[in-house]
């Protein structure tokens, strides 16, 4: 039986609204929804069904497919995947299953789909790009960096709408230690830590990014980033951070611009707004 927030809206045409459909994939759950492409906002409401266990590309393919079905969509998609996506390609699986590496995810994905066109992109990129230009990077110029906290650290880089695809800050060394066995939220949660602990860690992470590529700006998300207030003023690194506002829409979001508006590994470019 489909999970879902609230009764499903079948999709809507209003006037010359620009819309797009965008899945994320989770870790414990894979949503989608129509998008509003001129406000951001979801069209209806979301889908949400449970990821496959073990999570498989076929069975995390026809969960996707499931999820579009329940809304009638038949134009291009935009699907998140949680690593290194390059021409469709998987690079990596960091914190998912192996059996990932090397597929063509895009190819998958639309095999369940009857042929319908499917971008496939990280998804913190897809956070980032939502983030940038309807969240808490909006009206914001410069270079924006958006670093999800989780079972690890994702990252998403954007300068003037311009997205760098498959930024991996999660994994750069800092101090020795990988910066999401450092400062992720589950490093939080499985050694106790404070908020005051867990920031003196998230704070050398992100001077490390910082004094890489001089940031304009840093958006945490992330399911922690609900109490951003509770630890975003413990940290103690130059350049401004702030909370996301989208939260769990904004892999959706992102994945339906991509779809639409093309931003892919090789055509990166987004219209900043």
């Amino acid at each position: 039986m489909t999970a879902t927030d609230s009764p499903v809206a079948a999709p809507t045409t209003n006037g010359s609204q620009r819309r797009g459909f965008g899945v994320d994939v989770g870790g414990s759950g894979i949503k989608g929804g129509i998008v509003d492409l001129e406000t951001g906002a979801l069209i209806g409401e979301r889908v949400k069904l449970p990821t496959p266990q073990p999570a498989t590309p076929e069975a995390v393919a026809r969960t996707v497919a499931a999820v579009v079905r329940e809304f009638g969509w038949t134009e291009p998609l935009g699907v998140t995947y949680p690593g290194v996506v390059v021409d469709g390609v998987v690079r990596t699986a960091a914190n998912v299953d192996k059996s990932w590496l090397g597929v063509n995810a895009k190819e998958v994905f639309e095999s369940h789909l009857d042929g319908q066109q499917v971008t496939v992109l990280n998804d913190a990129d897809a956070a980032g790009l939502a983030e940038e230009r309807f969240g808490a990077g909006r009206d914001r110029t410069g270079v924006i960096v958006l670093l999800t906290f989780g079972t690890g650290i994702g990252s998403a880089v954007i300068h003037n709408g311009v997205l760098l695809p498959n930024t991996e800050f999660g994994h750069i060394e800092v101090g020795g230690k990988e910066a999401e066995h450092r400062a992720a939220s589950s490093v939080k949660e499985k050694k106790g830590w404070s908020y005051q602990r867990w920031t003196e860690e998230v704070t050398k992470v992100l001077v490390a990014i910082e004094n890489a590529i001089w940031p304009d700006l840093f958006i945490v998300g992330g399911g922690i980033s609900r109490k951003a207030d509770k630890w975003v003023p413990l940290l103690k690194n130059r350049t401004p951070v702030v909370a996301a506002t989208l939260r769990n829409t904004a892999g959706i979001v992102g994945a339906a611009m991509a779809a639409v508006e093309g931003i892919t590994a090789a055509n990166v470019t987004a219209t900043h707004q």
